[in-house]
């Protein structure tokens, strides 16, 4: 018997401004899978990230978000850290940490990390990573 596939698909976000956030995540490499109408006042979005997964965003977002059950942050995997965290400000995104390399002291594996944070057009933080084993 084998073992059922099992991994990421995508995560969700609301936009205050549906085709800004669309343009952003377009701008820094993501690609438009689908769109369609939810319903006569809602869109959604799906598109894919070059190396697997996707975001899903919904044009409801209005101007609050919830507190409650909020992410964290988005974390994208790449080998080329500085150059999303320089597309991502260039289509908008406001710097939180330029690209730096931290080494932790992590078990069982030790991991040293290239990354990166930016806010997107909806204050939702992303994060550009590069993760190898020492």
């Amino acid at each position: 018997m084998s073992t059922p596939s099992f991994g990421f698909h995508h995560i969700a976000l609301k936009c205050a401004d549906f085709e800004k956030s669309i343009a952003f995540y377009q701008a820094i490499g993501l690609r438009l899978y689908a769109r369609w109408r939810a319903d006569p006042t809602r869109q959604i979005a799906l598109l894919s990230l070059p190396a697997g997964g996707m975001m899903e965003l919904f044009s409801d977002g209005g101007d609050a978000f919830p507190e409650e059950g909020k992410y964290v942050h988005f974390a994208m995997k790449s080998d080329d850290v500085e150059g999303y965290y320089a597309r991502a400000v260039a289509a908008g995104g406001t710097p939180l940490t330029p690209p730096k390399t931290v080494d932790l002291d992590s078990s069982p594996v030790k991991l040293r990390l290239h990354l990166a944070f930016v806010k997107g057009p909806d204050g939702e933080q992303l994060e550009f990573i590069e993760s190898r084993e020492l």
